[in-house]
């Protein structure tokens, strides 16, 4: 089990690499899975948050990425959580170690992140060698989550608004900034197969919903979809995948809940682990 693991943990700490797809978002990509910094170096607008942890060892680069950044500036000021799952907060105890700040979550995930329930068992029916080694994944649990504030505010984050999008977790959410349409999606959707060790690894543009084998109520996905679509963001940064924007987001969510209505309803949320 571990020596599985530490293949993933491998490919993700020599193919991780950086990049600014939006003037003040800077995107962590550790090939299984995408962190993010958020906060403009040049006009110090507002003060910086880390959104999503990655896995065990993105902590380490997810802190060095923030003090090269921002070291002038100190700590940051949160970490916001698009859900528990383990490629998202593996590396949060690196970065509550460096800095004390509060972590926030959904209150419907935090049961969850704190080890109170379990999340179903992952799905190996899907197809792709991903979805197959997906039982070998490790728990984490978190010892403080403090539950974000009603009415989507984002601590930190005047700008953003959450957006509860349950059906890949039952706390999911994705994070929305209105003034330009920018939108983490988390993994409500990904632009690539990800239950497909290819596909991960050469981050071949295919957009799809969220990673199969870890999502139990495909009902309230397509609804989460849905919402999305209708918010008509301009730019969209998945967790697991490329950015994609304008018009091609537009069309490739469109065709996405097509394909969705056929698959949709056929599965419920399962009860959790014991």
């Amino acid at each position: 089990m571990s020596f599985i693991y530490n293949i993933v943990k491998g490919l993700s700490k020599l193919t991780a690499s950086y990049k600014e797809p939006y003037p003040d978002i800077h995107m962590l990509d550790f090939r299984i899975v995408n962190s993010f910094i958020v906060g403009n170096v040049q006009m110090r607008k507002y003060d910086w948050v880390i959104v999503d942890a990655g896995i065990d060892n993105s902590g380490r680069m997810i802190v060095k990425a923030g003090e090269k950044l921002f070291g002038t500036i100190g700590a940051p000021k949160a970490v916001i959580l698009t859900h528990g799952h383990f490629d998202h907060i593996g590396g949060i105890e690196k970065i509550l170690s460096r800095w004390n700040v509060p972590v926030y979550a959904h209150p419907a995930e935090i049961p969850y992140l704190t080890g109170e329930k379990r999340y179903p068992e992952p799905k190996t029916d899907s197809e792709g060698l991903i979805a197959k080694l997906s039982p070998y994944f490790p728990e984490h649990f978190i010892e403080n989550v403090t539950p974000l504030p009603p009415n989507g505010y984002v601590p930190c984050m005047p700008e953003w608004r959450w957006i509860h999008t349950p059906g890949h977790t039952e706390g999911h959410i994705t994070l929305y900034r209105e003034s330009d349409g920018v939108l983490f999606a988390g993994d409500a959707f990904t632009t690539l197969k990800q239950e497909s060790l290819f596909s991960v690894i050469t981050k071949k543009e295919q957009i799809g919903g969220p990673p199969a084998y870890l999502t139990p109520d495909w009902e309230r996905s397509r609804q989460s979809i849905q919402v999305l679509r209708d918010l008509n963001p301009r730019f969209a940064l998945p967790s697991h995948g490329k950015p994609l924007e304008g018009m091609a987001l537009l069309k490739h969510l469109d065709m996405l809940l097509l394909n969705l209505q056929e698959t949709a309803g056929e599965e419920r949320y399962e009860q959790p682990r014991a």
